[in-house]
């Protein structure tokens, strides 16, 4: 049950961490780029909602977190690749937000370490819960310090490379055929659902299905980025049913 309050006030660095000293929060601090005014917000975007019944857990945070950074992520492509089109600009940005692509920042940062959560847990090992704490600390950031803070801490913790071709990220048909075969599927089937727009502009949308898995569809300029683009959509749902226990 979700409650509109707070359970409980703290103060301090979270009271589950052990008395965590300070200088690991500096270090996580100097990591992240940014000094807290407010240390309950990271204290809270890393704590699991294992470790206690009392507290908040990064949940909410996570929630907001994962629309502060689609903004960010959103805004930095649309700025930096001013010539792609919607699909190409669309593999960029799910590249970048992907559970991947942000549980490999999570381990590079080592935030595992800093997580309060049930005695046992691998946390390092689960790449659903490692993605949930950088989008809760997104948050956290946000919330302390701006859109700014969230900005310096983006641009300098993601693989983000306008400059690169954004063919590099269009793999996403060739990883969900290979999960397709790892689970003894049948391959991916895509088909065109609409065409609409003049011949020399067209915009298409493309459908893929997978047994067991639905359909997702994608609209393109072209029939290869609406097909990329549906198979990321794809991957990014599995990748989340996979996770929804951690």
């Amino acid at each position: 049950m979700a409650f509109c309050h707070p359970v409980f006030a703290y103060r301090g660095w979270h009271s589950l961490t052990g008395g965590r000293p300070r200088a690991d929060l500096a270090r996580l601090e100097d990591a992240i780029g940014h000094k807290f005014s407010d240390r309950d917000l990271i204290a809270e975007a890393l704590t699991h909602s294992s470790a206690t019944s009392r507290s908040r857990s990064y949940e909410r945070l996570e929630f907001l977190g994962d629309r502060v950074l689609g903004l960010i992520l959103a805004d930095y492509f649309h700025a930096h690749c001013p010539d792609e089109d919607e699909g190409q600009l669309s593999l960029r940005f799910h590249a970048a937000a992907r559970q991947s692509t942000l549980a490999s920042i999570a381990r590079e940062m080592d935030l595992a370490a800093h997580v309060t959560s049930q005695p046992g847990m691998d946390v390092a090992g689960n790449d659903s819960v490692m993605s949930d704490l950088v989008e809760s600390l997104v948050a956290a950031l946000y919330l302390d310090g701006g859109i700014d803070p969230v900005r310096a801490f983006v641009l300098a913790r993601w693989p983000l490379d306008a400059a690169a071709p954004a063919a590099t990220e269009k793999d996403a048909k060739s990883r969900l055929q290979e999960y397709a075969m790892s689970k003894g599927l049948a391959l991916p089937s895509y088909s065109l659902v609409s065409r609409e727009g003049p011949d020399h502009a067209p915009m298409m949308t493309y459908s893929v299905a997978l047994d067991g898995h639905g359909t997702e569809t994608a609209t393109a300029g072209a029939r290869k980025h609406a097909e990329q683009q549906a198979a990321t959509r794809m991957l990014e749902r599995i990748e989340q049913g996979n996770g929804s226990d951690g």
